[in-house]
């Protein structure tokens, strides 16, 4: 077994090709069980397709051989009108089988990408850490498309040809067995090929997916910063670079591909040489009186039969290998384990909750950089209602404290609690449910300012959404609108201004009502007026509530109850601004700094 480093993802991949492969189907077996009766559905079409394929070549063998020589019509118009009736239902049992077959490759397809989806849901910022978007979108929608393409179509090909293959060679057993025995002689020369390039294609396969998500993870992160791009004149740069990931996308696809035309080019000239062959040998046999016109006949058409099952399995086999490379990127997000996680036996939090919390000698680094510690030894206990203000320079550690409240991260060493209930006993939706979050950059989605409020509470009423606008001030713009709350806002927000956007994602934290709310920058980033309807906004929604608020602007903070200032993930000092300034130490050199004019 071997290991390799994806540098591009930072994955390690493990390279055992039989546990993979086994792997690869039971994940997909585990979303076809459930419709185990669809399954057999299309099975019995596919075997009735099959057989009734393989019963034409003995219609016409009977026609040859007994037909043409009796001088009885109705014997001839029999045959014929049985020969009509074995293609009757032929065409519906395609149909049926075509149905069936379609409608389970759509539905595995669709739970395969809500099982990836759902996962990634779940997933702790370590896996974002680690992974780019773009990949993760790409095996959400391109390899799962692959997926449908083989369940839904590719294997039922397969499938039909595999049973075609076989009723072909037991019939031409049957019809004549030494015939038969020369085509088992040259039947290794044939699955040799099969089995060696198969592997290739795989390989190959797989590599092409990979290119294919490094070409979609760096155009999804182009466009998202496309204004940025153009600001710094870098787009035949990033021309550049993404050509560089599609073109190698490209060889590898194109390497496939001309492993794949060699396998099929290999199968089909061995397969119909062999049938050459037999065939040179059935005829010798036929003159010499050893087998009928109609025995032969017959056995030439199975054994086309055969050459072409074998030919389109060959071709099919390239797409099962390409669909269990997408099914492996599939499976390597579903059986990812999330770092934060809910315990099996959950602690409750009481209610009403009080909002108070505490850091319990807190010692935090990230796992993307284990030996930098973040905080060290970090105690804070947080009254109920009571508003602190975290202060302190970049790095010290401020946003740190609000991602552990918020259970992204668990600490190394020590506890958090919420009303005494530790945060690692605790499911983390529980958690969240009673922090109320205002960001810096809050994310605003692309749909209407009244979906947008509603993320906060999605079973709050148009009233309950028009009071969250209200006490966030952001009815002052939103009456301006021509379509008011049903204003479609673009993508991230780009219709709104920056002062917009957070009175929106203030709407949201009010109609959430949460008993703590964490204010992480939430002002730093406005104009003075905006500041001033943001901030009046704020203190409406702070009533009540027990509140952290990180800031770099020491003159919104300084009304909070406590301020606490941090220094290399420790607290340094703590007061009221009054008694921070008294100290003369890292606060108030903080605040001469900001406050002092030339």
């Amino acid at each position: 077994m071997v290991e390799k480093k994806n540098t591009q993802q930072n994955i390690t991949i493990v390279d055992d090709a039989p546990i993979r492969k086994v792997s690869e189907i039971t994940l997909l077996w585990v979303f076809l069980l459930p419709y185990k009766w669809t399954i057999v559905k299309a099975m019995v079409a596919l075997i009735v397709a099959a057989a009734s394929t393989l019963a034409i070549p003995q219609a016409i063998r009977q026609i040859i051989d007994l037909g043409f020589t009796s001088i009885s019509i109705d014997l001839i118009n029999l045959y014929f009108v049985a020969l009509l009736g074995v293609a009757v239902v032929l065409a519906l049992a395609t149909f049926a089988r075509y149905y069936f077959v379609t409608w389970l490759g759509e539905r595995v397809v669709t739970d395969i990408r809500r099982a990836v989806f759902n996962k990634i849901l779940t997933l702790s910022p370590v896996f974002f850490e680690k992974n780019r978007s773009g990949d993760i979108l790409s095996r959400l929608n391109t390899d799962t498309t692959v997926i449908q393409s083989v369940v839904g179509s590719s294997a039922s090909v397969a499938l039909r040809n595999l049973l075609t293959l076989i009723g072909g060679l037991i019939m031409m057993l049957v019809t004549n067995w030494l015939l038969t025995g020369y085509v088992f002689l040259l039947l290794p020369f044939i699955v040799a090929p099969l089995i060696l390039l198969g592997r290739k294609v795989r390989s190959l396969s797989r590599t092409s997916q990979d290119r294919l998500a490094d070409a979609s993870a760096t155009a999804n992160e182009t466009i998202s910063a496309v204004q940025t791009v153009q600001s710094y004149t870098q787009e035949q740069f990033e021309e550049k670079k993404y050509k560089g990931f599609v073109e190698t996308a490209f060889d590898a696809a194109i390497e496939r591909t001309k492993m794949r035309a060699i396998l099929t080019f290999l199968i089909i000239l061995m397969v119909f040489g062999a049938v050459d062959l037999v065939l040179w040998l059935g005829a010798r046999d036929v003159i010499a009186g050893n087998i009928t016109g109609g025995e032969l006949t017959a056995f030439v058409i199975y054994a086309v039969l055969v050459a072409g099952a074998m030919g389109a399995l060959s071709e099919v086999y390239g797409e099962l290998q390409r669909a269990a490379g997408a099914a492996g990127r599939c499976l390597e997000i579903i059986a990812t384990e999330p770092e934060i996680k809910a315990p099996k036996n959950p602690i409750i939090f009481s209610t009403p909750s009080t909002g108070a919390l505490e850091f319990e000698n807190v010692t935090f680094a990230y796992p993307s950089r284990p030996s930098e510690k973040i905080l060290e030894n970090f105690c804070l206990d947080v009254k109920g209602g009571e508003t602190v203000a975290i202060v302190g320079p970049s790095g010290a550690g401020k946003t740190t404290v609000f991602q552990l409240l918020q259970r992204f991260y668990d600490p190394k060493i020590g506890k958090i609690t919420i009303d005494g209930v530790s945060l690692s006993d605790a499911d983390p939706v529980d958690v969240r449910k009673h922090l109320g979050v205002v960001s810096q950059e809050s994310m605003i989605f692309a749909t209407s300012i009244s979906e947008n409020i509603k993320y906060g509470n999605q079973d709050a009423t148009n009233e309950m959404i028009e009071a969250a606008a209200n006490a966030a001030r952001a009815d002052e713009f939103i009456d301006r609108l021509p379509e008011g709350m049903d204003t479609f806002l673009g993508e991230r927000g780009t219709r709104l201004s920056g002062g917009q956007r957070q009175r929106i994602a203030i709407a949201r934290a009010v109609l959430q009502n949460a008993q703590i709310l964490l204010l992480d920058e939430a002002t730093s980033a406005l104009d003075s007026e905006n500041e001033k309807l943001v901030q009046a906004a704020l203190e409406k929604l702070m009533q009540n509530k027990t509140t952290l608020v990180v800031a770099h602007r020491l003159a919104t903070v300084q009304k909070a109850d406590r301020i606490v200032v941090m220094d290399h993930g420790k607290i340094v000092e703590s007061g009221d601004h009054e008694e921070l300034m008294r100290k003369q130490g890292l606060y108030a050199h903080l605040a001469d700094l900001q406050f002092s004019t030339p």
